[in-house]
């Protein structure tokens, strides 16, 4: 698995960024938010039970992502058709501010090291990516236990003071001084 201080793959995916069939559908690619955190999260699979719930925890954090220059990517290896279906019937998706990419061809999850081959769907795996594309914070759980947004965003938090931050620490707290 590609972890921390390694620079994040290149990838060119489609996105979902509408219920609307006519503009619902958008390419991305590693440059598409050049110069900006982006917070990637992966789910395994769409019309799920445990996926939804995370899904629309980070969609109500979008604004608190944005506030930090963060982008928010969800990924899953379903197809853009599939995210579309999903997103324009589920309700607490069909408003996400964020796009939902299809990694169909599973390369990014791949090349990530994050393809759980005995069911062929990505983990449940997060990362914090900064402005350069450096891989500052991965986060994988079970495929049956759910993540914590409001945890990424106090990794992002910590991770743009650029100073040292203890245990539980939060935005406004104080961080250490090496002596």
């Amino acid at each position: 698995m590609l972890g921390i201080g390694k620079k994040f793959p290149q990838y060119s995916l489609t996105g979902v960024v509408s219920n609307d069939q006519a503009k619902a559908f958008q390419q991305f690619d590693a440059n598409t938010h050049k110069g900006k955190w982006r917070v990637v999260f992966f789910w395994p699979k769409d019309f799920t039970f445990v996926c939804p719930t995370e899904i629309a925890a980070f969609g109500k954090l979008d604004k608190e992502f944005k506030a930090r220059d963060a982008q928010l990517l969800g990924v899953s290896t379903d197809s853009e058709y599939v995210h579309h279906a999903w997103r324009s019937t589920k309700e607490e998706l069909k408003n996400l501010p964020f796009p939902m990419l299809s990694d169909i061809k599973r390369e990014l999850s791949t090349e990530l090291g994050i393809l759980d081959e005995s069911a062929g769907v990505a983990q449940r795996a997060t990362y914090v990516v900064d402005p350069e594309g450096v891989i500052r914070f991965v986060y994988v759980t079970d495929l049956s236990v759910g993540r914590s947004p409001e945890e990424v965003l106090r990794v992002v938090d910590a991770l743009q003071t650029d100073e040292l931050c203890p245990c539980n620490w939060k935005k406004g707290d104080d961080t250490l001084k090496a002596a």
